[in-house]
Protein backbone atom coordinates (compact mmCIF):
# COMPACT_ATOMS: atom_id res chain seq x y z
CA UNK A 1 0.00 0.00 0.00
CA UNK A 2 1.23 3.47 -0.95
CA UNK A 3 1.99 6.01 1.72
CA UNK A 4 -1.22 7.58 3.03
CA UNK A 5 -2.01 10.81 4.85
CA UNK A 6 -3.97 10.04 7.99
CA UNK A 7 -5.63 12.45 10.41
CA UNK A 8 -6.61 11.23 13.90
CA UNK A 9 -8.89 13.46 15.99
CA UNK A 10 -9.25 12.66 19.69
CA UNK A 11 -9.81 14.19 23.12
CA UNK A 12 -7.28 12.00 24.98
CA UNK A 13 -3.87 10.72 23.93
CA UNK A 14 -0.67 9.48 25.55
CA UNK A 15 0.18 9.76 28.42
CA UNK A 16 -3.47 9.50 29.49
CA UNK A 17 -4.46 6.07 30.87
CA UNK A 18 -7.88 5.47 29.33
CA UNK A 19 -9.20 3.04 26.67
CA UNK A 20 -9.76 5.88 24.18
CA UNK A 21 -6.28 7.28 24.75
CA UNK A 22 -4.86 3.80 24.12
CA UNK A 23 -6.95 3.53 20.95
CA UNK A 24 -5.63 6.80 19.51
CA UNK A 25 -2.05 6.32 20.66
CA UNK A 26 -1.60 2.75 19.43
CA UNK A 27 -3.18 3.55 16.07
CA UNK A 28 -1.01 6.62 15.52
CA UNK A 29 2.19 4.76 16.43
CA UNK A 30 1.42 1.75 14.23
CA UNK A 31 0.30 3.74 11.19
CA UNK A 32 3.45 5.89 11.40
CA UNK A 33 5.57 2.76 11.83
CA UNK A 34 4.07 1.40 8.61
CA UNK A 35 5.36 4.49 6.79
CA UNK A 36 2.23 6.63 6.61
CA UNK A 37 2.07 10.34 7.35
CA UNK A 38 0.14 10.70 10.61
CA UNK A 39 -1.24 13.90 12.11
CA UNK A 40 -2.98 13.89 15.50
CA UNK A 41 -5.37 16.64 16.54
CA UNK A 42 -5.69 16.73 20.33
CA UNK A 43 -5.08 19.07 23.27
CA UNK A 44 -1.29 19.14 23.24
CA UNK A 45 1.11 18.96 26.18
CA UNK A 46 4.89 19.12 26.58
CA UNK A 47 5.28 15.34 26.52
CA UNK A 48 3.95 15.23 22.97
CA UNK A 49 7.05 16.98 21.61
CA UNK A 50 9.30 14.05 22.48
CA UNK A 51 6.62 11.53 21.51
CA UNK A 52 6.34 13.13 18.06
CA UNK A 53 10.10 12.85 17.48
CA UNK A 54 10.30 9.25 18.64
CA UNK A 55 7.33 8.06 16.58
CA UNK A 56 7.46 10.33 13.50
CA UNK A 57 4.04 11.82 14.23
CA UNK A 58 2.91 15.44 13.90
CA UNK A 59 0.58 17.03 16.45
CA UNK A 60 -1.89 19.82 15.83
CA UNK A 61 -2.88 21.49 19.07
CA UNK A 62 -6.60 21.61 19.76
CA UNK A 63 -5.89 24.15 22.46
CA UNK A 64 -6.34 24.26 26.19
CA UNK A 65 -9.66 22.95 27.47
CA UNK A 66 -11.12 25.90 29.36
CA UNK A 67 -14.68 24.90 30.23
CA UNK A 68 -14.84 23.53 33.75
CA UNK A 69 -17.52 21.77 35.75
CA UNK A 70 -19.02 23.89 38.53
CA UNK A 71 -18.14 23.21 42.14
CA UNK A 72 -20.23 24.20 45.14
CA UNK A 73 -18.12 22.30 47.64
CA UNK A 74 -17.02 18.75 48.38
CA UNK A 75 -18.98 18.15 51.56
CA UNK A 76 -22.61 18.03 52.64
CA UNK A 77 -25.17 19.97 50.63
CA UNK A 78 -22.49 21.62 48.49
CA UNK A 79 -21.27 18.22 47.34
CA UNK A 80 -24.79 17.10 46.46
CA UNK A 81 -25.39 20.36 44.57
CA UNK A 82 -22.11 19.96 42.66
CA UNK A 83 -22.90 16.39 41.61
CA UNK A 84 -26.43 17.37 40.59
CA UNK A 85 -25.25 20.36 38.54
CA UNK A 86 -22.52 18.35 36.80
CA UNK A 87 -24.96 15.54 35.94
CA UNK A 88 -27.60 17.94 34.67
CA UNK A 89 -25.14 19.78 32.44
CA UNK A 90 -23.72 16.53 31.06
CA UNK A 91 -27.14 15.09 30.28
CA UNK A 92 -28.67 18.26 28.85
CA UNK A 93 -25.88 19.82 26.76
CA UNK A 94 -22.83 17.51 27.07
CA UNK A 95 -21.05 20.18 29.11
CA UNK A 96 -18.06 20.55 29.38
CA UNK A 97 -17.14 18.31 26.42
CA UNK A 98 -19.30 20.43 24.12
CA UNK A 99 -16.35 22.86 24.01
CA UNK A 100 -14.59 20.39 21.71
CA UNK A 101 -17.06 21.15 18.91
CA UNK A 102 -16.11 24.82 18.81
CA UNK A 103 -12.40 24.07 19.03
CA UNK A 104 -12.57 21.60 16.16
CA UNK A 105 -14.50 24.09 14.03
CA UNK A 106 -11.49 26.41 14.29
CA UNK A 107 -8.76 23.83 13.70
CA UNK A 108 -10.09 21.31 11.17
CA UNK A 109 -10.84 23.65 8.21
CA UNK A 110 -7.11 24.42 8.08
CA UNK A 111 -6.34 20.72 7.47
CA UNK A 112 -7.07 19.27 4.03
CA UNK A 113 -5.94 16.60 1.59
CA UNK A 114 -5.91 13.56 3.87
CA UNK A 115 -6.73 10.08 2.71
CA UNK A 116 -8.31 9.01 5.98
CA UNK A 117 -9.78 10.82 8.99
CA UNK A 118 -10.38 8.79 12.16
CA UNK A 119 -12.35 10.55 14.89
CA UNK A 120 -12.30 8.76 18.23
CA UNK A 121 -15.05 8.91 20.84
CA UNK A 122 -15.82 9.10 23.70
CA UNK A 123 -16.51 11.94 24.14
CA UNK A 124 -18.99 12.15 21.26
CA UNK A 125 -18.58 15.91 20.68
CA UNK A 126 -15.39 14.85 18.86
CA UNK A 127 -17.62 13.35 16.14
CA UNK A 128 -19.95 16.34 16.23
CA UNK A 129 -17.05 18.73 15.69
CA UNK A 130 -15.90 16.80 12.63
CA UNK A 131 -19.44 16.61 11.24
CA UNK A 132 -19.89 20.37 11.64
CA UNK A 133 -17.10 21.07 9.12
CA UNK A 134 -17.41 17.96 6.92
CA UNK A 135 -18.09 19.18 3.37
CA UNK A 136 -17.53 17.91 -0.15
CA UNK A 137 -15.34 20.90 -1.02
CA UNK A 138 -12.87 21.66 0.35
CA UNK A 139 -12.49 18.10 1.62
CA UNK A 140 -10.56 17.35 4.78
CA UNK A 141 -10.17 13.67 3.82
CA UNK A 142 -11.37 11.15 1.27
CA UNK A 143 -12.83 8.92 3.98
CA UNK A 144 -14.13 9.60 7.47
CA UNK A 145 -14.36 6.77 10.02
CA UNK A 146 -16.16 7.67 13.25
CA UNK A 147 -14.75 5.28 15.85
CA UNK A 148 -17.17 4.60 18.72
CA UNK A 149 -15.76 2.81 21.74
CA UNK A 150 -19.14 2.82 23.49
CA UNK A 151 -22.66 3.47 22.19
CA UNK A 152 -24.20 6.88 22.73
CA UNK A 153 -28.02 6.84 22.67
CA UNK A 154 -27.92 3.05 23.02
CA UNK A 155 -25.57 3.11 26.01
CA UNK A 156 -26.68 0.75 28.79
CA UNK A 157 -24.18 1.17 31.62
CA UNK A 158 -25.22 4.64 32.78
CA UNK A 159 -27.94 5.17 35.38
CA UNK A 160 -29.48 7.95 33.28
CA UNK A 161 -30.36 7.85 29.58
CA UNK A 162 -29.34 10.55 27.14
CA UNK A 163 -31.99 13.22 26.63
CA UNK A 164 -34.23 12.49 23.63
CA UNK A 165 -33.07 15.29 21.35
CA UNK A 166 -29.53 13.92 21.18
CA UNK A 167 -30.81 11.18 18.86
CA UNK A 168 -31.10 13.81 16.12
CA UNK A 169 -27.46 14.84 16.67
CA UNK A 170 -26.32 11.20 16.61
CA UNK A 171 -28.17 10.56 13.35
CA UNK A 172 -26.83 13.82 11.90
CA UNK A 173 -23.15 12.93 12.33
CA UNK A 174 -23.69 9.30 11.29
CA UNK A 175 -25.24 10.40 8.01
CA UNK A 176 -22.08 12.36 7.26
CA UNK A 177 -19.56 9.71 8.32
CA UNK A 178 -18.50 7.17 5.68
CA UNK A 179 -18.06 4.40 8.26
CA UNK A 180 -18.83 3.86 11.94
CA UNK A 181 -16.39 1.51 13.66
CA UNK A 182 -17.33 -0.33 16.84
CA UNK A 183 -15.26 -2.86 18.83
CA UNK A 184 -17.65 -5.83 19.05
CA UNK A 185 -20.39 -7.32 16.85
CA UNK A 186 -22.88 -7.61 19.70
CA UNK A 187 -22.82 -3.81 20.18
CA UNK A 188 -24.46 -3.29 16.78
CA UNK A 189 -27.93 -3.44 18.31
CA UNK A 190 -27.15 -0.26 20.29
CA UNK A 191 -27.02 1.81 17.08
CA UNK A 192 -29.86 2.92 14.82
CA UNK A 193 -30.65 0.26 12.21
CA UNK A 194 -30.59 2.79 9.37
CA UNK A 195 -26.81 3.07 9.87
CA UNK A 196 -25.98 -0.63 10.27
CA UNK A 197 -24.72 -0.75 6.69
CA UNK A 198 -22.01 1.75 7.66
CA UNK A 199 -20.88 -0.18 10.74
CA UNK A 200 -17.61 -2.12 10.69
CA UNK A 201 -16.18 -4.17 13.56
CA UNK A 202 -12.66 -3.08 14.55
CA UNK A 203 -11.60 -4.17 18.03
CA UNK A 204 -9.24 -2.33 20.33
CA UNK A 205 -5.63 -2.89 19.26
CA UNK A 206 -2.32 -3.20 21.09
CA UNK A 207 1.23 -4.09 20.22
CA UNK A 208 1.94 -7.71 21.03
CA UNK A 209 5.32 -7.65 22.69
CA UNK A 210 6.39 -10.79 24.48
CA UNK A 211 5.54 -10.41 28.17
CA UNK A 212 8.14 -12.05 30.36
CA UNK A 213 6.59 -14.74 32.54
CA UNK A 214 3.35 -15.05 30.56
CA UNK A 215 4.19 -18.64 29.59
CA UNK A 216 4.60 -19.67 33.25
CA UNK A 217 1.65 -20.24 35.56
CA UNK A 218 2.32 -18.66 38.97
CA UNK A 219 1.93 -20.91 41.97
CA UNK A 220 1.76 -18.55 44.92
CA UNK A 221 1.51 -20.03 48.44
CA UNK A 222 -1.73 -18.09 48.81
CA UNK A 223 -3.99 -16.92 45.95
CA UNK A 224 -2.95 -13.62 44.39
CA UNK A 225 -5.41 -12.01 42.00
CA UNK A 226 -6.09 -8.56 40.54
CA UNK A 227 -8.53 -6.24 38.85
CA UNK A 228 -7.67 -3.10 36.87
CA UNK A 229 -10.22 -0.50 35.87
CA UNK A 230 -13.20 1.56 36.89
CA UNK A 231 -16.53 0.69 38.48
CA UNK A 232 -20.17 1.45 37.72
CA UNK A 233 -22.37 1.22 40.83
CA UNK A 234 -25.15 -1.27 40.25
CA UNK A 235 -23.56 -2.68 37.08
CA UNK A 236 -19.79 -3.13 37.12
CA UNK A 237 -19.96 -3.19 40.88
CA UNK A 238 -17.41 -4.97 43.13
CA UNK A 239 -19.34 -4.79 46.41
CA UNK A 240 -21.21 -8.10 46.26
CA UNK A 241 -17.95 -9.87 45.44
CA UNK A 242 -16.15 -8.11 48.28
CA UNK A 243 -18.98 -8.97 50.67
CA UNK A 244 -18.38 -12.60 49.79
CA UNK A 245 -14.62 -12.29 50.26
CA UNK A 246 -15.14 -10.90 53.77
CA UNK A 247 -16.74 -14.24 54.72
CA UNK A 248 -13.77 -16.30 53.43
CA UNK A 249 -11.42 -17.64 56.11
CA UNK A 250 -8.63 -18.45 53.63
CA UNK A 251 -5.75 -16.05 53.11
CA UNK A 252 -5.41 -14.19 49.79
CA UNK A 253 -4.21 -10.94 48.22
CA UNK A 254 -6.58 -8.98 45.99
CA UNK A 255 -4.93 -6.07 44.12
CA UNK A 256 -7.24 -3.43 42.64
CA UNK A 257 -5.87 -0.73 40.31
CA UNK A 258 -8.48 2.03 40.11
CA UNK A 259 -9.26 5.71 40.63
CA UNK A 260 -12.60 4.94 42.31
CA UNK A 261 -11.59 4.16 45.86
CA UNK A 262 -14.89 5.31 47.35
CA UNK A 263 -16.57 1.96 46.68
CA UNK A 264 -13.73 0.09 48.39
CA UNK A 265 -12.97 2.00 51.58
CA UNK A 266 -15.52 0.10 53.70
CA UNK A 267 -13.78 -3.20 52.86
CA UNK A 268 -10.14 -2.34 53.53
CA UNK A 269 -10.56 -2.77 57.31
CA UNK A 270 -12.65 -5.97 57.34
CA UNK A 271 -10.32 -7.65 54.83
CA UNK A 272 -7.29 -6.87 57.03
CA UNK A 273 -4.53 -6.48 54.47
CA UNK A 274 -6.01 -8.91 51.97
CA UNK A 275 -7.32 -6.04 49.81
CA UNK A 276 -4.65 -3.77 48.32
CA UNK A 277 -6.01 -0.69 46.51
CA UNK A 278 -3.62 1.04 44.10
CA UNK A 279 -3.81 3.92 41.64
CA UNK A 280 -3.63 3.43 37.89
CA UNK A 281 -0.15 2.78 36.50
CA UNK A 282 1.15 2.94 32.91
CA UNK A 283 -0.04 -0.02 30.86
CA UNK A 284 3.46 -1.47 30.43
CA UNK A 285 3.95 -1.51 34.20
CA UNK A 286 0.49 -2.95 34.77
CA UNK A 287 1.16 -5.92 32.50
CA UNK A 288 4.30 -6.74 34.49
CA UNK A 289 2.19 -6.86 37.66
CA UNK A 290 -0.73 -8.80 36.18
CA UNK A 291 1.57 -11.55 34.95
CA UNK A 292 2.51 -12.31 38.56
CA UNK A 293 -1.08 -13.17 39.51
CA UNK A 294 -2.68 -16.58 39.83
CA UNK A 295 -5.82 -15.29 38.18
CA UNK A 296 -7.52 -12.01 37.21
CA UNK A 297 -10.98 -10.65 37.92
CA UNK A 298 -13.40 -9.03 35.49
CA UNK A 299 -16.49 -7.30 36.81
CA UNK A 300 -18.96 -7.85 34.02
CA UNK A 301 -20.83 -4.94 32.43
CA UNK A 302 -23.90 -7.21 32.42
CA UNK A 303 -24.68 -6.06 28.90
CA UNK A 304 -23.74 -7.35 25.46
CA UNK A 305 -23.12 -3.94 23.91
CA UNK A 306 -19.96 -2.98 25.84
CA UNK A 307 -16.86 -5.08 26.47
CA UNK A 308 -14.01 -3.84 28.71
CA UNK A 309 -10.79 -3.36 26.76
CA UNK A 310 -8.87 -4.60 29.81
CA UNK A 311 -9.77 -8.14 28.70
CA UNK A 312 -7.22 -7.80 25.90
CA UNK A 313 -4.47 -7.20 28.47
CA UNK A 314 -5.82 -10.09 30.51
CA UNK A 315 -5.50 -12.33 27.47
CA UNK A 316 -1.97 -11.12 26.73
CA UNK A 317 -0.67 -12.03 30.17
CA UNK A 318 -2.19 -15.50 29.77
CA UNK A 319 -3.90 -15.70 33.15
CA UNK A 320 -7.25 -17.35 33.95
CA UNK A 321 -10.06 -14.81 34.25
CA UNK A 322 -12.84 -15.00 36.83
CA UNK A 323 -15.87 -13.19 35.39
CA UNK A 324 -18.00 -11.75 38.19
CA UNK A 325 -21.60 -11.00 37.20
CA UNK A 326 -24.53 -9.57 39.16
CA UNK A 327 -25.53 -13.10 40.11
CA UNK A 328 -22.54 -14.34 42.07
CA UNK A 329 -21.59 -17.93 41.30
CA UNK A 330 -20.12 -18.72 44.69
CA UNK A 331 -18.99 -22.26 43.91
CA UNK A 332 -17.09 -21.14 40.81
CA UNK A 333 -15.39 -18.41 42.83
CA UNK A 334 -14.35 -20.93 45.49
CA UNK A 335 -12.92 -23.18 42.77
CA UNK A 336 -10.62 -20.36 41.63
CA UNK A 337 -9.28 -20.06 45.17
CA UNK A 338 -8.44 -23.77 45.04
CA UNK A 339 -6.60 -23.43 41.72
CA UNK A 340 -9.42 -24.94 39.64
CA UNK A 341 -9.92 -22.59 36.69
CA UNK A 342 -12.27 -24.77 34.64
CA UNK A 343 -14.90 -22.00 34.79
CA UNK A 344 -12.49 -19.39 33.41
CA UNK A 345 -13.80 -16.75 31.02
CA UNK A 346 -13.24 -17.52 27.33
CA UNK A 347 -11.52 -14.52 25.75
CA UNK A 348 -11.38 -15.59 22.11
CA UNK A 349 -8.64 -15.34 19.52
CA UNK A 350 -6.04 -12.81 20.62
CA UNK A 351 -4.65 -12.05 17.14
CA UNK A 352 -7.70 -9.93 16.29
CA UNK A 353 -6.40 -7.37 18.81
CA UNK A 354 -2.94 -7.13 17.24
CA UNK A 355 -2.47 -3.46 16.37
CA UNK A 356 -0.95 -4.38 13.01
CA UNK A 357 -4.18 -6.09 11.99
CA UNK A 358 -6.33 -3.34 13.48
CA UNK A 359 -4.45 -0.62 11.56
CA UNK A 360 -4.91 -2.54 8.32
CA UNK A 361 -8.65 -2.69 8.93
CA UNK A 362 -8.78 1.09 9.09
CA UNK A 363 -6.59 1.51 6.02
CA UNK A 364 -8.78 -0.84 4.00
CA UNK A 365 -11.68 1.63 4.25
CA UNK A 366 -9.94 4.40 2.31
CA UNK A 367 -11.94 5.16 -0.81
Amino acid sequence: MYKKKILIVCRTFYPAITPRAFRATELAKELALQGHEVVVVTPKNNIHEQFAKENNIRFVDLGKIKWEVPSFGNKGFGYILTRSAVRLLQLSIEYPDLELVFKLRKVLPKLQGFDLLISIAVPYPIHWGVASVWKNKPKIAKTWVADCGDPYMGEQTDTFRKWFYFKYIEKWFMRKADYISIPIESAKVAYYTEFHKKICIIPQGFRFEKIEGSEIQPNNPIPHFAYAGGFIPGLRDPRAFLDLLVTFTVDFRFYIYTQQRELLTDYIGPLEGKLIVLNYVPREDLLKELVKMDFLVNFDNNTGVQLPSKLIDYALVNRPVLNVTKELHTEEIKQFFKGDYSARMVLGEVSQYNITNVAQRFLSMIK
